[in-house]
């Protein structure tokens, strides 16, 4: 299967801004430029937000549409046999003009008991960062009770007792299901994580939207989904780049991340890798061969390489994020 590439879909959040219209700029979205946008949603297998095929014989075909076709050799055997014609992760871009809820995730058994789906284990690359600005991971007293929570989400003080973590591009944290985060304003970043979309909201900063209006919040879902002991020093991924050599940032039960800085050219061995690989360019641009074919891949557009690839030819001089099952 050639290389496939696949047309971004914009999220508007009150929380979002103007930096993905030109992050995603050329890449054949249609946009209300008097709206803001939070997330592009990259590649998605989500129900009514499944991601379209935009080059090649399948352009214009979605790709639920090429899982059913081509099944393992699309994702590979593993993959479809656990995951079937679902698309097994949501691969965003975020960029936050001002600051995301305060927020948590369930994990796969408090998901499935309360919505029969999968919970939400996530992971952030950090692609631009304002001096001042930070993440919200975790809590600043890590013997934080069920009861001290409680009280601060009652006295309205839940911002007193996150952490507040200082980033710069290149920073990356995995973020588990049932850690309570955030993100401020100023952040651009890479989001990989379960195909879900699952948020209990615990505190919106107390903003309103253009009627004057709130965001509905889920703090009584939340309290049980909270993990009190993770913490951003656990959640902080530490890594060490090599020219044209993989390099992984983060692995878990869910997906695989590594970071490939590739100079001049690369020829690239994935035969052991038994899932489709996902391709996201953070800076520079290279082009990406295989044997059914070639595409440019430029600063914030995403590739997606079958699983029957063997082998690929990378030339140019770009990083690349590079994620699997």
């Amino acid at each position: 299967m050639y290389p496939i590439k696949l047309k971004p879909i914009l999220k508007q959040h009150i929380w979002g801004g103007e930096a993905l219209l030109h992050i995603k700029k050329g890449q054949g979205l249609r946009v209300d430029k008097t709206k803001v946008y939070g997330e592009s949603w990259d590649v998605s297998g989500i129900e009514k937000n499944i991601s379209v095929i935009s080059n090649g014989f399948l352009k214009g075909n979605n790709l639920q549409e090429a899982i059913e076709v081509y099944m393992g050799e699309l994702v590979g055997d593993s993959v479809f046999e656990q995951y079937g014609l679902d698309f097994p992760l949501l691969l965003k871009t975020l960029h936050c003009k001002d600051r995301t809820s305060v927020q948590v995730h369930p994990d796969d058994d408090l998901a499935a008991e309360r919505h029969q789906s999968c919970g939400k284990t996530e992971m952030w690359y950090i692609l631009d960062a304002e001096p001042d600005a930070v993440l919200y991971i975790g809590f600043k007293n890590p013997e934080i009770t069920r009861e001290q929570y409680i009280d601060a989400i009652a006295k309205g003080t839940i911002a007193d007792i996150i952490e507040p973590v200082s980033i710069k591009a290149g920073d990356a944290f995995l973020i588990p299901s049932g850690t309570v985060h955030s993100i401020s304003g100023g952040v651009t970043l890479i989001e990989i994580q379960q195909p879900v979309d699952l948020t209990y909201r615990i505190f919106d900063w107390n903003r309103v939207d253009a009627n004057g209006k709130s965001r509905e919040l889920h703090t009584a879902y939340a309290v049980d989904a909270t993990d009190f002991s993770s913490t951003a020093a656990q959640c902080r991924r530490d890594y060490n780049i090599e020219v044209n050599k993989s390099v992984e940032v983060a692995s878990c039960d869910y997906f695989t991340c590594n970071i490939l800085k590739v100079q001049e050219c690369l020829e690239h061995n994935i035969s052991s890798i038994d899932s489709f690989v996902l391709y996201y360019c953070t800076e520079g641009s290279v082009e990406i061969t295989n044997d059914d074919g070639t595409e440019t891949l430029k600063a914030g557009e995403v590739v997606l390489i079958s699983a029957d690839t063997n082998e690929l030819s990378i030339k140019g001089n770009a990083t690349l994020l590079e994620y699997y099952i």
